[in-house]
Order: C-alpha cells, then sequence, then structure tokens
C-alpha cells in the first residue's frame, strides 16, 4: 500500500508560483512512475503532468507545458510540481498519483494510488 500526501497549495495572483509536494509512504517510491492530475469541479480530471522512476522522462499537458516543472528526489520519497506564471484556469484541486510501474501512460496512473489532493487558487 501506497500512501501519497500532497501539499503546498493555497491562493496566488496571477503570474505568481507555487510548489506542490508529494510526500509517499512506499519503501518502493524509488520504483514507481509518479503524476499531477488536476479536477475543477464538474469537470473531469485532467492529466498535469509525470514523472518516470528516476526522472529521466517526463510529461506535460500543453496546457502546463513551459510555465509547470516535475521533479522527484527519491532520497525523500517525494516529488515535485513547480508552477509558475500561474493563470486563472489553473484553479483546480491538485492530486498526486503514483502508477504501478517505473513508467506509466496517463491511463496506468488509475489503477495506482492517489492522494487526497490540495486546493490551488489563481486570483485574476
Amino acid at each position: 500500500q501506497v500512501q501519497l500526501v500532497e501539499s503546498g497549495g493555497g491562493l496566488v495572483q496571477a503570474g505568481g508560483s507555487l510548489r506542490l509536494s508529494c510526500a509517499a509512504s512506499a519503501r518502493t517510491f524509488s520504483t514507481l512512475a509518479m503524476g499531477w492530475f488536476r479536477q475543477v469541479p464538474g469537470k473531469e480530471r485532467e492529466f498535469v503532468a509525470d514523472i518516470s522512476w528516476n526522472g529521466g522522462s517526463t510529461k506535460y499537458a500543453d496546457s502546463v507545458k513551459g510555465r509547470f516543472t516535475i521533479s522527484r528526489d527519491n532520497a525523500k520519497n517525494t516529488v515535485y510540481l513547480q508552477m509558475n506564471s500561474l493563470k486563472p484556469e489553473d484553479t483546480a484541486v491538485y492530486y498526486c498519483a503514483a502508477a504501478r510501474k517505473i513508467i506509466a501512460t496517463k491511463d496506468e496512473y488509475e489503477n495506482g494510488y492517489w492522494g487526497q489532493g490540495t486546493q490551488v487558487t489563481v486570483s485574476s
């Protein structure tokens, strides 16, 4: 069982930055692909970014490319999402997810582990 706890959400003005963190309980953290997703009430959850087990491969949604950066520290069992140049449309609950493999497609996170989410609100 893997427990994920997100932190770092909050309220920020448009153009500002936030860094989300996701701490994992798993001793096998370094063998898991990790991802960030977000959801707005009434809409489907959408993929934001993910990173392979060793950080060698990353993927981003087109809407965040060039503004967000995903990274991980396997020694700390933590994955990060640095969010810069935030826009009001980035407002959502952000979820951390772990896939049951070292590199994953977006769909493969559905069968993995999920955190409780952290709210990010960007004011205009």
